[in-house]
């Protein structure tokens, strides 16, 4: 709602002046300060000044907008003048004129809120805004009288008074400047001084820093040449102390015997002190070289438990490893990870006297990392000192520390080994009660990867089920992410992990969509954007797919969908569909029971199908007649019909006599079953896949067999279809 306050019409040129000073006055009845009360008379004053220049009549209208705070001073100049040719140019700056034409506009813009122009052959109208200060009351209709009888009683100054107001507010304004010229000065000084003591004190960090690096890596030679060093002497203690044990030259006794046992035994714990001190300095020295390969986490944990199992020595304590068949392989340094366990689980074997020990591996975050856990109900570590059992040589003072003599190395190595893996170590704790250790790493090791998850090389080699999606992304664990999201789907993830390569896999691959990710390591991905949009002309669709928050600069080069990481699973197909114009099919699901109904719904809306369920063969026979499906999936045993006889009704009825059917059930067909299920052009499928990873691809089959075609892909607004 717009309540009008005031016009005033430019004929002579006194008019210009009557604007002013009518502005100043609204302003200041308005409750404006005295600084924007000078802003908004200046505006008035200069586009008034063009209206009578350029035009030579005018007028100059007033009003408020909004009903509520904050509410909106809104003026408007208006002239029936020739218009202004160079709007665009005079609002860059860029315009000159002998006149000086362009800068009342462009100051009027700069001193107001919002600024909007119209300009025709017909006339020019400008639009400014200042909203009104916080403090002021909010005006209604009825205020509009009493403001009227306000500016009535001050009246027009004379332009001479104009005038002198005008210098008064440009000494005013001028004062000002130079108050703060003087402020800027002092500040200037006091950050050159600032930046002295920055630059000095810079300086000196960079020297300490120098000295920390070469003390460092003076440590790290020193550790890594010695402990070669010490190996040597090592070696020789401990094959010669076995040769006495072995009684090669001759029998010992008993007390040479203890001797000798003393003596291997200081040998073998300075060797595990020395392979732990090497160990330790290669990593710090960037030495450590990560091997990853794949594996699965149960064969490791089968290599554990025979490799740490006659540690035992005691039947008080059990070591139990909680086996998961359901965990994904994992790709990583499968021999550092078996050295980190090793170190938590000989740890909990020293200083865990009874109950038991158990070893575990879970998924996380989405199915990108793995914890494994290993937990003890031993005599658990102080809050004070668990974090300092990952420091070099700390060791907390306890009655089986003294029994059990380690290097202090172990924890703070696996640390290093963890970060190196990129996963992290922590610990939960009490004293008495036990401690537990996880280890999170992700689930693919991030430096490289494998061959197996990379595109395939041809079209040939593609799923012909699938859509071919270009996903580039320079992080492992999230094209693996992608890839679980996309599993069971009707698209199928093309890996890029840079733009050559993402160029590559556009030009040799049928790629009907691409997801970017904004953020590669160091590449410009927001040129590659704009230069995808511009090479397919718009045909191919982009989802910017990114941590990077930025949605309005995506969309100006054209991306066709944006959303921040992490990504939603049904967010992304459902745009995939839509942009890549993927019809959806309907298919019915007929069976008595609910459980095979929700499981085969949840693989086939992910497929593409839009999905009908029905308990009761009658009343699904009435229905799939009355609105025939693409697809229908059936139980064979059902009270009241049986799938075989439900078929026999649809191909009897020429609207379902060539509906593509699959059998879905639990029974072991007899061969007459078999006969009939093929006469009536129905494929069978076993209950069992619905539970089994596989189980997305046995559909796709068994629909293949019952003549199943999807459909052709439709072109969405704005994006034909993209034929490579």
């Amino acid at each position: 709602m717009s309540l009008r306050l005031l016009t005033v019409r430019i004929r002579q040129e006194q008019d210009v002046v009557a604007a002013r000073q009518r502005a100043r006055q609204l302003a200041r009845l308005l409750g404006f300060d005295e600084q924007d009360q000078v802003r908004i008379a200046t505006s008035v004053s200069e586009l008034a000044r063009n209206v009578y220049n350029y035009a030579r009549e005018g007028e100059v209208e007033f009003a408020i907008e909004g009903q509520t705070p904050p509410q909106v001073l809104v003026v408007r100049v208006s002239d029936r003048g020739p218009g202004i040719a160079d709007v665009s140019l005079i609002l860059s700056g860029r315009y000159r004129s002998s006149t000086g034409m362009g800068l009342g506009i462009l100051g009027a813009r700069r001193l107001m809120d919002r600024f909007a122009i119209q300009s025709s052959r017909e006339g020019t109208a400008i639009t400014i805004q200042k909203l009104l200060p916080a403090a002021s009351p909010v005006l209604h209709s009825r205020d509009i009288g009493r403001l009227a009888d306000e500016l009535a009683r001050e009246g027009l100054q004379n332009p001479l008074a104009e005038v002198q107001q005008q210098n008064q507010e440009l000494l005013h304004v001028l004062e000002d400047l130079r108050r703060r010229q003087e402020d800027l000065v002092r500040l200037n000084r006091e950050l050159e001084d600032t930046n002295r003591g920055v630059v000095a004190l810079y300086a000196e960090l960079d020297e300490k820093a120098e000295h920390l690096r070469r003390a460092d890596e003076m440590k790290s030679r020193f550790l890594s040449n010695m402990s070669h060093e010490f190996r040597t002497p090592l070696n020789s203690i401990l094959a010669i102390s076995k040769l006495l044990q072995d009684r090669t030259d001759g029998d010992l006794t008993p007390e040479q015997e203890k001797q000798v046992g003393f003596v291997r035994k200081a040998a073998q714990d300075l060797t595990e002190l020395v392979n732990d001190l090497l160990d330790l300095a290669k990593v710090e020295a960037g030495k450590t070289v990560v091997r990853p390969v794949a594996f699965e986490i149960k064969n490791l944990f089968g290599a554990l438990r025979g490799m740490l199992r006659p540690l035992l020595v005691t039947d008080t304590v059990r070591l139990v490893f909680e086996d998961e068949d359901a965990l994904p392989e994992m790709y990583s340094d499968e021999a550092k990870i078996s050295q980190i366990l090793r170190n938590f689980i000989s740890n909990a074997l020293k200083f865990t006297e009874r109950g038991e020990i158990r070893v575990t591996a879970t998924v996380a975050e989405e199915g990108r990392r793995v914890v494994f856990s290993v937990a003890d109900t031993g005599i658990g570590i102080a809050p004070e000192d668990q974090e300092r059992i990952f420091s070099e040589f700390g060791q907390v003072e306890n009655l089986l520390q003294r029994r059990f003599k380690g290097t202090g190395l172990g924890l703070a190595l696996s640390r290093k080994l963890a970060e190196l893996l990129g996963g992290h170590i922590t610990v939960e704790s009490e004293l008495g009660r036990g401690s537990t250790f996880h280890l999170s790493l992700p689930l693919l090791y991030a430096g490289m990867v494998p061959a197996e998850h990379l595109a395939p090389a041809t079209a040939a080699e593609l799923d012909p089920w699938r859509v071919p999606v270009l996903v580039v992304e320079d992080s492992a664990e999230s094209l693996h992410l992608y890839d679980r999201l996309l599993r069971g789907t009707p698209f199928q993830v093309v890996p890029a992990r840079t733009v050559k390569e993402a160029e590559y896999r556009r030009a040799t691959l049928p790629v009907r969509a691409v997801v970017l990710d904004i953020q590669l390591a160091g590449e410009d991905t927001w040129a590659y954007l704009a230069r995808l949009k511009q090479e397919d002309a718009g045909e191919l669709p982009v989802l910017v797919a990114t941590s990077v928050d930025d949605q309005a600069k995506a969309a100006s080069l054209g991306a066709d969908a944006y959303a921040a990481k992490p990504v939603e699973r049904e967010w992304l197909v459902r745009r995939l569909r839509e942009l890549t114009g993927m019809a959806t099919a309907r298919a019915v699901i007929i069976d008595d029971e609910e459980v095979p109904r929700y499981a085969l719904r949840s693989l086939l809306g992910p497929m593409g199908f839009e999905v009908r369920e029905y308990a009761e063969p009658e009343e699904a026979l009435r229905q799939v007649v009355a609105q025939p499906p693409d697809v229908i999936f059936m139980d064979l045993i059902m009270p009241g019909m049986t799938g075989l006889a439900l078929l026999e009704s649809l191909r009897q009825d020429p609207r379902t006599r060539a509906m593509p059917a699959v059998l879905i059930t639990s029974k072991v067909l007899v061969p007459a079953e078999r006969e009939a299920a093929a006469r009536l052009g129905a494929s069978v499928l076993s209950k069992e896949i619905l539970g089994q990873p596989q189980a997305a691809a046995a559909i796709q089959q068994g629909l293949a067999r019952a003549g199943w075609h999807a459909p052709a892909p439709t072109s969405p607004p704005g994006h034909p279809v993209h034929r490579s």
